[in-house]
């Protein structure tokens, strides 16, 4: 969102610098540092990088190029240089969690939010780095929630250039959205100045096949960015956000401006009295349903944050009273922005501060709190400015990857078909062996694997030994670990494969199935057999059979699990048949087992074959064949646990 929210959030505008008290003694790029010109302060940067010159300064001053402009998500390379390389920078260590929570790293972004919270110097971001710290940690759980939206880019309109923020003029089909297609190269980030333009659609349903038009050339300007219209019920109020030019105050300021419609034209813009504030920015302003009331966000001094949602009752045609702020349930210490009504009247706005999925996220205001809106509406990037064609559809601002440019549109609509959240249902458990009963193992690490090995999530077992883990909606399968010392790694599987129940019997749009799974921790006894079940082999052969590997495998695993243990491997016969030939048997059955794990990738030091032959039997006197199979047995007992 290098355009978009750059300039209509205080990140993104009040940091615009167009110089400074003195330039004596600055090098070239930070005079374009200073000037707010970040797309060249990037390049000559990045060259005395290269050429070895102030290292730490310059990658410091390459991550604030990139987090000044919006794209803080490429900051975070540049943040670690910079701390590594030594820089006294005190904001460093806040900016570069900011940056990890962006590329969603949520673990390490709250390891240096809380690094950050007990030893920065500034008290400000420290206060807000403990609050971020639990968001970070918050924002893992999303990862895995999806909703029954469908999302498709609005090609139709989309460019290399930024398009974003986005209504309806009433009474028409004609669609508004802001872009920097056309405009001016504004050298904060090199792309356009933005303008508003309108887009007629051959299919308004589908929104396919437009026709676009740029705004009266009134309301759009060459040296100023416009953005974020909204229109009064009747179509005779234009409201929008407006910067100045740069020339005044030394910055690039936002504010909002009105038009009215008279007389078969739109009158020249006006500042919009009563809500402007002269030392903050106003911005991405939009209509309540009945018009009788003005959200925005602003970054006036008294919010919670960067930026805060702010609201204006109409108390006469074109006069606002005194702004409201949304209070706390909506505002945070980070930005709010772009808000948006529903047709049935529900708040919808954008956030950094809230749990999310890496940047800017879409949430709305349900029963007084703030739910994210989940994948697939949500994602790693900037997902801003929601506009409600009805009830079920609208089109959205993001800059995700695989867009045609740095923002583009996409198009929502709610699915009605009834969607699956699938849980894992686990409880730890610790087994005694002598009485084979088992307790509840609380406040111990579970971690989640997918299919391939790949860590997907952490928890802390409740009291009660209990925990919980939100798996993905699509069909997968998983492993669950927990680990303790002294004990054998408790692990088990699970699958969501054929789990998800028919349509007809769901009750509800979004549903929960839970499973239920159970971790066993087993403690390590040196010296103490244990049976391998189900390792049969042909009679009078060695040869490990399928049936029998896939057992050997577990083994495999348990061995990979526990890499301080050394094991040895026994193989046992029963009574029947001369004993020299038993053991000789048992020997190469059991050489043949070590051979197969050690082919999996064991060290062979770590295990040994051993055969007993019939000198050990589990029955003695053994007389019918179910004895005889208790005594023809596989074991392994661990022989050394390192230290």
């Amino acid at each position: 969102m290098k355009n978009s929210v750059l300039l209509w959030t205080a990140v993104g505008s009040a940091t615009l610098l167009a110089g400074c008290a003195t330039t004596g003694g600055l090098s070239k790029a930070d005079k374009r540092f200073a000037r707010g010109e970040y797309e060249s302060a990037i390049t000559l940067y990045k060259a005395d990088v290269a050429k070895g010159k102030n290292v730490a300064a310059a990658n410091y001053s390459l991550a604030e190029s990139y987090r000044l402009s919006n794209r803080i998500d490429q900051a975070e390379g540049y943040y670690k240089a910079a701390i590594d390389g030594g820089a006294r920078k005190a904001d460093a260590g806040y900016y570069y969690a900011s940056a990890l929570r962006a590329n969603g790293k949520f673990d390490e972004a709250a390891e240096q939010f809380t690094k950050y919270a007990e030893t920065g110097s500034n008290r400000n971001l420290a206060a807000q780095a403990e609050a971020e710290a639990k968001n970070a940690l918050a924002s893992r759980e999303l990862s895995a929630m999806r909703t029954n939206s469908e999302v498709s880019p609005l090609d139709e309109i989309n460019t290399p250039a930024s398009e974003f923020s986005t209504t309806r003029i009433p009474d028409t089909k004609e669609l508004v959205f802001a872009s920097g297609r056309d405009g001016k190269v504004y050298p904060g980030n090199g792309e356009g100045f933005n303008d508003l333009y309108a887009v007629q659609f051959a299919d308004a349903q589908q929104l396919t096949g437009g026709t676009i038009r740029k705004l009266d050339p009134i309301v759009n300007s060459a040296n100023r960015h416009e953005a974020s219209a909204t229109y009064s019920p009747d179509g005779k109020m234009l409201v929008f956000a407006r910067s100045n030019d740069g020339s005044k105050k030394g910055y690039l300021s936002v504010d909002l401006w009105v038009s009215y419609y008279r007389e078969a034209a739109w009158t020249e813009p006006e500042i919009l009295r009563g809500v402007n504030s002269s030392t903050a920015d106003e911005f991405s302003p939009v209509f309540s349903p009945d018009g009788q009331t003005l959200y925005f966000a602003s970054t006036r001094k008294g919010g919670l944050g960067g930026s805060d949602l702010y609201k204006a009752i109409m108390e006469s045609p074109g006069r606002f009273g005194a702004p409201e702020n949304l209070g706390d349930k909506v505002n945070t210490v980070g930005n709010e922005n772009f808000p948006a009504i529903s047709p049935d009247g529900v708040l919808y706005f954008s956030s950094d501060g809230h749990p999310g999925l890496g940047k800017l996220d879409i949430f709305k205001l349900d029963k007084g709190k703030a739910q994210n809106l989940g994948a697939p509406i949500n994602s790693n990037g900037d997902d801003f400015a929601p506009f409600f064609l009805d009830k079920q559809a609208g089109v959205f601002s993001s800059n995700r990857a695989g867009g045609k440019g740095s923002d583009d549109l996409y198009r929502f609509r709610e699915n009605r078909t009834k969607l699956v959240t699938f849980l894992a249902d686990g409880t730890l458990v610790e087994r005694n062996d002598q009485t084979g009963s088992t307790t509840a193992v609380p406040n111990e690490t579970v971690t989640l694997f997918g299919a391939t090995g790949q860590q997907l999530q952490t928890t802390t077992t409740s009291p009660d030994g209990k925990f919980t883990f939100k798996l993905d909606s699509t069909a997968a399968s998983y492993s669950l670990v927990a680990n303790r010392d002294g004990y054998f790694t408790a692990r088990n599987s699970l699958t969501t494969i054929g789990r998800k129940p028919a349509q007809e019997a769901l009750p509800n749009p979004v549903n929960e199935v839970r499973i239920p799974v159970t971790l066993t921790l087993t403690k390590i006894v040196k010296n103490k057999a244990i049976v391998v079940d189900n390792i049969f082999y042909d009679y009078d052969k060695a040869n490990i059979r399928p049936d029998a590997a896939l057992e050997l495998d577990k083994l495999v695993e348990t061995l990979n699990d526990n890499p301080k243990i050394t094991i040895e491997l026994s193989s046992h016969t029963d009574s029947r048949g001369k004993d020299a030939y038993n053991q000789a048997l048992s020997q190469r059955r059991a050489q043949s087992a070590v051979d197969y794990i050690i082919s999996k990738g064991v060290d062979r030091s770590r295990i040994t074959a051993r055969g007993y032959g019939e000198s050990r039997p589990v029955i003695a006197n053994a007389k019918t064949e179910e004895e005889y199979q208790r005594n023809r047995r596989t074991e392994f007992k661990v022989t050394k646990i390192a230290q």
